[in-house]
């Protein structure tokens, strides 16, 4: 079995040799880590080619494959992805805040790292690169844990990593891999409290709330995402479709793609028969309920589960509703805090939507598919959180840290 308390001790005792690294050093080994990506593309896509087959022969989803497919392009993102964070500010270190107290001390809080953080995820190799990019430039030694669809990209990705490392005269340990899938490892994992910090789980419900029952470790919640679009009574309608099939179309199997399309009811009879046309063009399977069954002929009528799930895949839930205030309710109770958005010409409107919709990304007038680290200029991301404490939305640097407060005093004393 894996020795996961040797790998929380190593990378314990290289989290201390991280929080004292300077930011020079830090990004160097970034560049040469996403350069090595690059150099060494034809052996990772050699790993990810056995990963696909063996996905293949288990009867994997074609929506689903596509997480886990690698290309010489996609290599060269991870990598650029890797040298973007490196041309970020380093938080750590940062002072964000300095006032005198009346007893004269001088208070400050400073930024820093979180220590050891373990990852689970699925599927996505990606995420490899991205978490130990983001976890290494906010000095933090990370334990990751990836799906068994994944398996071999991942071992491959992180053994470069390392060698680059070992290369440059620093610790393997920053960035280590458990090489065993089973779920007692995992559960074990998630109960490594005398070495992981904190534990970030990234991937579907079933992991998300496997971890949240199993974890003594305390957890960031990324969540999955039962998302929508709302287009009101006041949308530009061409725009609102525009929106809908590239939030639901663009990669369906991504948790920042739609699920649920609210429409008012006072466009769905000119609007519904439109947009049917669209989405059976992109392929997309339409469930909806009773009204919206009644503009668009080869819908399938809902049921309750339909407005739960997030699907991954090309299918889409549409239902009418009577006014703003339903719509947002609807939201706020099947909703899973991810992204939200509203299509509308009314200020109005859209104010009351992003006050009232609890989510941690809110839209007007724009796709639900922008939610997304890279794409907010964080470099990267190590998930999504749909939590409301430390950290929420697309995780960048600064969610990798923590904070210490630094008090100058002049002999105080307290009475």
């Amino acid at each position: 079995m894996t020795d996961l308390e040797k790998m929380g001790q190593d990378a314990k005792d290289c989290a201390y040799e991280l929080s004292l690294i300077e930011t020079r050093r830090k990004n160097e080994l970034l560049e040469k880590m996403a350069a090595a990506l690059v150099t060494r593309t034809d052996e990772i896509l050699a790993a990810n080619e056995l990963d696909l087959a063996a996905a293949t022969d288990n009867g994997v989803a074609e929506v689903m494959k596509d997480r886990l497919l690698l290309t010489t392009e996609r290599i060269q993102a991870m990598a650029d992805g890797m040298r973007k964070i490196a041309q970020l500010p380093d938080p750590i270190g940062q002072v964000e805040k300095m006032w005198k107290n009346a007893d004269g001390l001088l208070i400050g809080r400073q930024k820093v790292p979180l220590g050891v953080i373990g990852i689970i995820y699925e599927s996505r190799p990606n995420v490899t690169t991205d978490a130990a990019s983001l976890c290494f430039k906010a000095g933090n030694a990370v334990i990751l844990r990836g799906g068994k669809e994944a398996f071999l990209s991942n071992q491959v990705l992180v053994t470069i990593l390392q060698e680059t490392l070992v290369e440059s005269g620093f610790s393997p340990y920053a960035i280590q891999f458990i090489d065993d899938t089973s779920h007692e490892v995992a559960e074990k994992f998630m109960q490594l409290t005398d070495f992981l910090d904190v534990l970030i789980p990234r991937g579907g419900a079933n992991l998300i709330q496997r971890v949240k029952t199993t974890a003594t470790v305390p957890v960031i919640e990324t969540g999955t995402g039962n998302n929508h679009v709302y287009v009101d009574k006041d949308a530009t309608l061409a725009m609102a479709k525009k929106i809908i099939i590239n939030a639901k179309t663009q990669r369906p199997s991504v948790c920042n793609a739609i699920e649920t399309v609210l429409i008012h009811k006072e466009v769905a009879a000119f609007f519904l028969p439109e947009l049917e046309k669209s989405l059976l063009e992109a392929g997309v399977e339409i469930h909806a309920d009773e009204l919206a069954c009644d503009y668009m002929p080869s819908a399938q009528l809902a049921n309750q589960e339909d407005w739960k799930t997030e699907f991954l895949d090309y299918i889409l839930a549409i239902k009418v509703v009577d006014s703003l205030e339903e719509a947002i309710a609807h939201i706020n109770r099947y909703g899973t805090k991810h992204s939200e958005a509203i299509i509308t010409e009314n200020y109005s409107a859209s104010q009351k939507f992003l006050k009232e919709v609890d989510a941690s990304a809110v839209y007007v007038n724009a796709s639900t598919r922008f939610t997304d680290g890279f794409v907010f200029g964080f470099g990267a991301e190590i998930g999504i959180s749909t939590q409301k404490l430390h950290a929420r939305g697309p995780m960048g640097l600064d969610a990798l840290t923590s904070t210490k407060y630094i008090i100058y005093g002049e002999g105080q004393i307290r009475n």
